[in-house]
């Protein structure tokens, strides 16, 4: 890689590290453009990461602790009403990798591209009741270059193989061999023979081979929720953002949290104001700013960036910012593989740790309603349940009745579960519908421990998603079935995953209906980009990431050849 220094008297202010950020940093850093990324959280590197269970996952380590800044979360009330109550009290927590590299550090790395008929929902399969969906400005087409130059520079190893919904590519293979695979992959593989539905392959985000200074996985076991201590997860700092200091261009400064962008007077971010970890109210001055806060946070930063130019928030006169707030429908199922079922060499290969199920159903990605009407599904993903001994001793401590188990009953029920039996699940996708009902407020009440205003979260569901959600938990209960599970079970959720979160700033043509341009420059402001998943209209049925990482490069295409170059 050839590294440019400082040659452009340009500079960037990037708000945010993570698969928003880690792309523009890379390439203006690459290009010689100076380039300052403020990051709310610490600045950990791979050493001080561990497969540490209660830090990781029981512990706010990587996210703020809620008494120190909560959010709002409202809820309606026995008669209907909205009312708000901050999750310090209990609750939904939003909070995401708050450390340089985002969430992204702690991703499971399931890659997924959008299908063309994502970037144009309504024109395809028409409106749907009480949603806002939309047609996105751009199409498949527009992203594709930038899903092929994700799997290259930050790492994606799978095997592409066609089916009915295969996305249209310009490279015939991921760049990096599958990942090593259970035994269980094999059973899943007949089990698509058995049923005539197609389970094919699922591309991760997980490095099979060495590249660069990256290591391979070591297969720890211990992945999802986890940083990487080979750093082959293809994670915005170990992928990105440790690229881009290398040039010299790129200053990461930690523990800065953005609380104010202040315009010129007119439609120009001349200065970020952040609190410094030194509780030091400071700001940077820039050229261009581009924020990629997550979802949730960008609209709260806009909001609280009032001016006499924009009483409702920053680039927010048309009333849009925080608005239709987008997450990822679906739900989860599960089945226990009995060992018992299956011979002694069998199930020393299904007891083997660490190697991956990475499969994945797109089968049902457009369905059927009653009336032979095309409608939009979605996908399902197979898994092992995590690690964590903790959390599976948590979830063994109850009968099927409710009553809590002790003693010596539960450590026969402990060994049992660790020793004869393996839980397999699936994890169900669609999309989550655009609504009236859920967005992002400023709480008039409750401040963070700097005293600003928290962000208040109405999450209102669409029907809707309970009713395809439900037809692709069937399909993967026949599946678990079929493949001779036991206690098969599954659930659609009508609570948002805090993890998959998106919208708020979606892009269009129209300032009056969206807040950013199709290159996601704000309508209203002329030096302000958004590059998390804020731009987003409608998310799809597959996780975000690849879509985000995607954009993003885009976007860094343009200001590279269309907006720095003037």
């Amino acid at each position: 890689m050839s590294n440019k220094r400082q040659n452009h008297n340009k500079h960037l202010c990037v708000i945010g590290s993570g698969a928003g950020a880690g792309p523009i940093i890379y390439e203006l850093s690459k290009a010689g453009y100076r380039v300052t990324v403020l990051e709310k959280g610490p600045w950990f590197t791979t050493k001080d990461y561990s497969k540490d269970e209660i830090g990781m996952t029981r512990r706010d380590v990587v996210t703020p602790r809620l008494i120190d800044e909560p959010q709002v979360i409202q809820y309606r009330n026995d008669e209907g009403k909205w009312i708000g109550k901050s999750n310090a009290e209990g609750g939904q927590n939003f909070w995401n990798g708050c450390v340089v590299g985002g969430s992204s550090n702690f991703m499971s790395g399931y890659f997924n591209r959008l299908k063309p008929t994502d970037f144009k929902l309504l024109s395809t399969y028409g409106a749907i009741k009480d949603a806002n969906v939309v047609d996105w400005p751009i199409d498949y087409t527009d992203l594709e270059y930038y899903y092929d130059k994700v799997e290259k520079v930050v790492g994606v190893s799978g095997k592409v193989v066609k089916h009915k919904f295969l996305e249209p590519r310009s490279s015939t293979d991921y760049p990096f061999p599958p990942l090593k695979e259970n035994y269980v992959s094999q059973l899943l593989d007949k089990t698509s023979k058995k049923t005539g539905i197609e389970i094919i392959p699922l591309p991760r985000a997980i490095l099979s081979r060495r590249k660069g200074d990256r290591g391979s996985c070591y297969y720890s076991n211990f992945c999802g929720s986890y940083a990487c201590n080979s750093d082959a997860k293809g994670s915005s700092r170990a992928a990105l953002i440790d690229e881009a200091l290398k040039t010299g261009n790129c200053t990461i400064i930690d523990h800065a949290k953005v609380f104010h962008l202040e315009t010129n007077g007119q439609n120009k971010i001349v200065k970020a104001h952040y609190h410094s970890k030194e509780n030091i109210d400071k700001y940077i001055e820039a050229d261009i700013f581009v924020v990629a806060a997550q979802a949730i946070e960008t609209s709260r930063l806009l909001l609280l960036s009032k001016n006499k130019e924009f009483k409702n928030g920053l680039a927010n006169n048309s009333g849009q910012v925080g608005k239709n707030l987008i997450f990822s429908a679906g739900g989860v199922g599960s089945g226990i593989i009995d060992y018992s079922d299956y011979s002694e060499e069998e199930r020393i290969k299904l007891q083997q740790a660490g190697v991956f199920v990475n499969r994945t159903v797109h089968h049902f990605y457009e369905i059927e309603d009653n009336n032979g009407k095309k409608q939009k599904g979605g996908t399902i993903d197979f898994l092992f349940e995590h690690a964590n001994p903790i959390g599976k001793a948590i979830r063994n401590k109850w009968s099927p009745q409710g009553e809590l188990i002790y003693g010596v009953n539960f450590q026969k029920r402990l060994y049992n579960y660790f020793n004869k039996q393996r839980k397999l699940k699936f994890e169900i996708f669609i999309d989550w519908q655009p609504n009236d009902n859920c967005f992002v407020t400023l709480d008039p009440k409750l401040t963070d421990k700097w005293g600003d205003a928290v962000a208040s979260l109405r999450l209102q569901y669409n029907n809707h998603d309970i009713t395809i959600g439900k037809i692709l938990a069937q399909q993967g209960e026949k599946i678990l079935e079929s493949m001779g599970c036991k206690y098969i079970r599954s659930s659609i959720g009508t609570l948002p995953p805090p993890n998959l979160q998106a919208g708020g700033c979606r892009f269009g043509t129209d300032p009056k209906t969206s807040v950013l341009d199709p290159n996601c420059k704000a309508h209203e402001v002329e030096n302000l980009y958004i590059t998390d998943g804020s731009f987003m209209p409608t998310g799809g049925s597959v996780t975000y990431t690849w879509t985000i990482y995607a954009n993003a490069f885009r976007i860094a295409n343009h200001l590279l050849k269309k907006v720095l170059k003037t």
